[in-house]
């Protein structure tokens, strides 16, 4: 008897159903329900768990006035051969396809990016320009620690970039052995520090690769294990970090891991304003127009571009906003978040 399928596919197709607008919606998951309930009677006759959702999926059409002719929806896909957790061993793996499994939806995801001055977008989408100088963890969870290292953009200037990163993606036995990535100025390689490219040689260790994307200048590392996707770029004298990672995965943290910039954003004493003051290396205007090439949309990212090409001199600043956009554009779960205006 199958009864116990059928409960689970009805909680988890009216699980995000509340209040009165429900509607359509819930009469389609009721109908769903018992089209499952009929397809198990025959093997379900004295089972009195079958009788009492037979008789309250009865009793609920009534209450919604449900018709019982109508659309219904296909059941939840599930893995063709499971195992005595439920699902396929190397499923655990697939952070995305267990979720869906457990929870019958798809995970929620959040981003955050890290670029140029350094700007640090928040997973809460907060946008800050900071002083930060030497090193500080972007990331500090149960999963991740990301650590950016930052380094004066001129000589006596405030503003600081980005010039090194390091990524620890933590032991997780059913799948990966610790990785570590590293990356530098000058040296973004395709590659962890012990050389490989996948999370060892467990047999989830493919659920970590990593991938050039631009010899030398673009790396995108995918942890499908955790349902999270990192970008690493260079452009001009800095580096910069986006990432996009499962809800469940960016909180899992304590108490004592208080300090992330990707959480809290920057201390407030290290925060700067991204307008302009004094004599900078480039004129506003003609940073404007630069910026305005590559990002048409006056945003934080185009604020932020005018901001580095000013300070630093470098034109190539206008690259590392453009990237930490198209990161966004790829990452952003909500794309109506993409642009941020303050």
């Amino acid at each position: 008897c199958k009864i116990l399928r059928c409960n689970s596919e009805y909680v988890a197709a009216t699980l995000h159903l509340r209040g009165p607008d429900r509607g359509s919606a819930f009469c389609t998951a009721l109908r769903s329900y018992s089209l499952c309930t009929r397809r198990t009677a025959r093997t379900c006759r004295g089972d009195l768990a079958f009788h009492s959702a037979v008789h309250g999926i009865e009793d609920l059409m009534i209450q919604n006035n449900c018709s019982k002719e109508g659309p219904t929806a296909p059941p939840r896909p599930r893995p063709p051969a499971p195992n005595p957790h439920g699902f396929e061993s190397l499923d655990i793996c697939d952070y995305e396809r267990s979720f869906l499994y457990k929870h019958g939806r798809p995970p929620g995801f959040q981003h955050c990016a890290a670029f140029g001055d350094p700007h640090i977008r928040t997973f809460h989408d907060d946008f800050h320009t900071c002083r930060v100088e030497g090193s500080w963890p972007l990331l500090d969870n149960d999963y991740l620690f990301v650590q950016a290292t930052s380094s004066p953009v001129a000589k006596g200037s405030n503003a600081t970039v980005t010039s090194k990163l390091t990524i620890i993606f933590k032991n997780m036995k059913e799948c990966i052995d610790q990785k570590v990535y590293q990356a530098e100025l000058d040296n973004v390689p395709a590659a962890f520090q012990d050389g490989s490219v996948n999370g060892g040689v467990r047999p989830g260790g493919s659920s970590l690769v990593i991938r050039e994307r631009s010899p030398g200048r673009h790396v995108e590392i995918r942890a499908s294990y955790i349902g999270t996707t990192i970008a690493v770029r260079q452009a001009g004298r800095q580096l910069s970090f986006s990432i996009r990672a499962a809800e469940e995965v960016a909180r899992a943290f304590s108490e004592e891991q208080d300090l992330q910039l990707c959480v809290g954003g920057c201390p407030r004493s290290q925060r700067m304003s991204r307008s302009p003051r004094g004599r900078g290396r480039v004129p506003a205007d003609t940073a404007r127009a630069l910026c305005r090439e590559m990002l048409p949309v006056e945003d934080v990212y185009f604020q932020s571009c005018v901001f580095d090409v000013v300070t630093s001199g470098d034109t190539n600043f206008t690259m590392a906003a453009h990237g930490a956009l198209e990161d966004a554009r790829l990452f952003l779960p909500d794309a109506e978040k993409l642009h941020i205006f303050q």
